[in-house]
């Protein structure tokens, strides 16, 4: 079964168990789904999928620590509990070992040296990493690749 159908058959699922807050989340979900294939005029693959679950992931982390800078805890608690279910669409992350490890190999495959070639080793690590780790946290293990 696809990503796709998984999350479509979810939020069959989070209809009938009238599970409001989980219904909306997938159902923002989808939305913004739809609006990327309708944009592109694309069909959506599971790998494209995990990119648009991480962004939005993204997306509610930021806003769950303005939330808690504006001193709104409720809305943060929110945006929380969006981040637990859109991470049940996530593959397996990676440790931080895992990453490291591969961070070094697309270095060392690249010949790959100092802060300049930041952008070259991190064009191919979003291409094999993606919905595997955090991308804050591959950006710090490339820069300490290059660094060392």
């Amino acid at each position: 079964m696809s990503l796709k159908q998984r999350i479509s058959d979810d939020m069959k699922a989070a209809m009938r168990a009238k599970e409001a807050e989980r219904l909306g989340t997938i159902r923002m979900l989808l939305a913004a789904m739809k609006q990327k294939e309708v944009d592109e005029r694309i069909e959506l693959d599971d790998a494209m999928v995990v990119g648009i679950v991480d962004k939005l992931i993204k997306q509610r982390k930021d806003a769950a620590e303005q939330y808690v800078a504006g001193g709104r805890p409720d809305l943060a608690d929110k945006e929380k509990s969006e981040i637990v279910v859109l991470e049940a669409y996530l593959p397996q992350r990676l440790s931080a070992d895992e990453v490291a490890a591969a961070v070094q190999a697309i270095v060392a495959e690249l010949g790959a040296s100092g802060p300049g070639d930041m952008g070259k080793v991190m064009g191919v690590v979003k291409q094999r990493l993606a919905g595997q780790a955090d991308m804050g946290a591959v950006s710090a293990a490339v820069k300490t690749a290059l660094a060392g």
